[in-house]
């Protein structure tokens, strides 16, 4: 896929490329207010809610149609760019009608091919820049399969917004972050923009951040943030969206480091990194050859090929290992799993061949 640019004119290209505002659009002078303030910070694209997905009935789902002509005061007032969510066909055609200069698909509709195949088919022949946010279910494939129905509707200008996945443990984070899914997604589409939403991922203003900074030592492009002139009197997500004013030092704070400084210096630690690489893969070469050996003794021998005995001691014990080395155990854990399924699979072709 080859994408165009989603900035618009006037938009500094400059990382980090900010969109803010308050989660849900709740009344006019709520929506001008708040976008006067972020206008001050210099902030130029301004973002609310006027539909809102919530996870069970009887919240507040969105202002609804008569909350766009607010976003157009907000454009006429201000100069700023106005952007909203968008989740069905006729949320498209409102939004267009309305003059709305860049779209979002939440996480939830995201996860709903049907439902972006209906965005799709009411986006073609449109220009505007479309945004997608990540599936609420850590699903890559799934992810990008949002961004090809857009492209094959004809939409160029695409970004991605990683908010986070969902998870039943909300001991740190609403959301979590696994960046390896959106780092990801970057190796495999590198021209596309991506976005951090750390108000959807953190769910607490103290997180927000530490989260920017994340995004922004990652390389990300840009950041949507939840912004309102009263947080705690917000009508939805309150304990996750700052005043303009904060949303400004947090911004201050930041620390953008250079992505074009040269790497030559890196040149002989990468090459060590290679060489150990080379080492690791020989090594689980060498190990699975050693597991389809004990596959062939198993199959001699009419044995089954799991052993949970033989399984957890190995968990337990490279662990701890690893812990003395100074590794995350979860980490080893986990590295391990895989190694474990891989030897499985191994085993169970050793098994399953036909005896000549």
């Amino acid at each position: 896929m080859e994408f165009e640019s989603i900035l618009l004119p006037g938009i500094n290209p400059k990382r980090p490329i900010v969109i803010a505002g308050p989660c849900s659009a709740e009344s006019e002078e709520q929506v001008i207010e708040t976008a006067k303030g972020l206008a001050s910070k210099g902030i130029k694209i301004f973002r609310a809610g006027i539909w809102k997905p919530r996870t069970k009935p009887g919240g507040f789902e969105g202002i609804g149609v008569i909350g766009l002509p607010w976003l157009k005061r907000v454009k006429e007032e201000t100069g700023m760019y106005v952007t909203t969510e968008v989740a069905t066909k006729d949320h498209v055609f409102e939004a267009l009608k309305a003059g709305i200069d860049m779209l979002w698909i939440g996480a939830r509709t995201s996860a709903n091919p049907f439902a972006v195949q209906e965005i799709a088919d009411a986006l073609k022949g449109v220009d505007i820049p479309v945004l997608i946010k990540n599936p609420v279910n850590p699903d890559l494939e799934l992810w990008i399969g949002a961004f090809q129905r857009l492209y094959n509707a004809g939409i160029r200008r695409l970004g991605a917004i990683h908010r986070g996945f969902s998870s039943y443990d909300k001991k740190i984070y609403r959301n979590l972050p696994l960046w390896h899914i959106p780092i990801e997604l970057r190796r495999r589409m590198p021209d596309l923009p991506i976005f951090c939403d750390p108000s959807h991922i953190g769910g607490k203003r103290e997180l927000i951040a530490p989260l920017c900074q994340q995004a922004m030592d990652l390389n990300f492009d840009g950041l949507m943030i939840e912004s309102h002139r009263d947080p705690d009197a917000a009508w939805s997500d309150a304990f996750q969206q700052i005043t303009p004013d904060v949303l400004d030092y947090v911004l201050n704070l930041l620390v953008i480091r250079d992505s074009t400084q040269t790497t030559e210096s890196l040149a002989e630690l990468r090459r060590q990194i290679d060489g150990i690489d080379e080492q690791i893969l020989e090594l689980l070469a060498k190990r699975m050859r050693v597991s389809r050996e004990i596959g062939v003794y198993k199959k001699e021998h009419n044995m089954p090929i799991l052993q949970s005995p033989r399984y957890s001691e190995i968990l337990e014990n490279r662990s701890d290992m690893g812990k003395q080395m100074e590794l995350n155990p979860e980490f080893i854990r986990e590295m391990l799993k895989e190694i474990h399924e891989e030897s499985v699979r191994q085993q169970m072709i050793i098994m399953n061949e036909e005896k000549a």
